[in-house]
């Protein structure tokens, strides 16, 4: 039977592809490497892919926090942990830790909440054989990204999804939701402050879209000095995908 440790830590390094014009990794780059550990924890564990296949069960990103605390430039050796800090009856919270070099300082740290599905497409109960081996950890509410506003000036953007966008579920990958963010904050007049350090984004994700949607975004000022981002089906009326702040 499969044992889930609570932990896992692994290395990456940083290729020069996944920097930006800064040189520097981006808030999106983060995200995909927490995901990639949380699946590499999970596949080491004996539960990989092919067994949540076999049981029609899949995890999917519901909510994030991403603080981002030092700059990582390309290149740059980091050492990445996961670890299961909290669940619910259909949900769990991993957090991730981006250290430069093993026992560096902090550069990174991420709270991911993953909800899991079933066979239908709605949430069902994590399953037992994932959850008893792990030891008692404190039940937490979800991660929510609730708006203020628009109030005052809002920069609305059409766009559409790119095959580059997509993952093997055919859908927009978490990550490219964060780039999409990025750069309408660039474009409203934020880019200083994607090159500031420290910064948070917290993000929620509502709904999917999938390849060849059309989508509206509107991003404004948050009364907290911050950045407000909404993204919505440009096909669907009122049919909200993504949103997130930037502080």
């Amino acid at each position: 039977m499969p044992q889930f440790s609570a932990r896992f830590e692994t290395s990456y390094r940083v290729r020069f592809d996944e920097a930006g014009a800064n040189g520097l990794l981006p808030a999106s780059g983060l995200l995909r490497y927490a995901q990639d550990v949380a699946w590499q924890h999970s596949e080491g564990a004996g539960f990989d892919r092919a067994w949540y296949a076999e049981r029609g069960l899949t995890w999917l990103v519901r909510s994030a926090q991403l603080e981002l605390l030092a700059p990582i430039q390309y290149g740059a050796e980091l050492r990445i942990s996961t670890e299961i800090v909290g669940f619910r009856r259909v949900w769990a919270r991993r957090l991730s830790e981006v250290c430069a070099n093993a026992g560096g300082p902090l550069a990174a740290r991420l709270l991911i909440d993953w909800v899991i599905l079933g066979p239908r497409g709605a949430p069902v109960r994590v399953p037992r054989e994932i959850t008893d081996p792990l030891p008692e950890i404190p039940s937490l509410s979800p991660l929510r990204v609730v708006l203020d506003g628009p109030n005052g000036v809002a920069r609305r953007a059409e766009l559409a999804v790119q095959r580059r966008d997509l993952d093997p579920m055919v859908h927009v990958n978490n990550a490219a939701y964060v780039d999409y963010l990025d750069d309408s904050v660039a474009t409203a007049g934020g880019i200083e402050e994607l090159d500031r350090f420290p910064r948070r984004y917290v993000v929620e994700y509502v709904a999917s879209a999938e390849g060849g949607a059309r989508l509206t975004s509107l991003t404004w000022r948050s009364t907290n000095g911050g950045w407000a981002y909404r993204l919505t089906d440009a096909d669907a009326v009122h049919t909200e995908l993504f949103r997130g702040r930037l502080d």
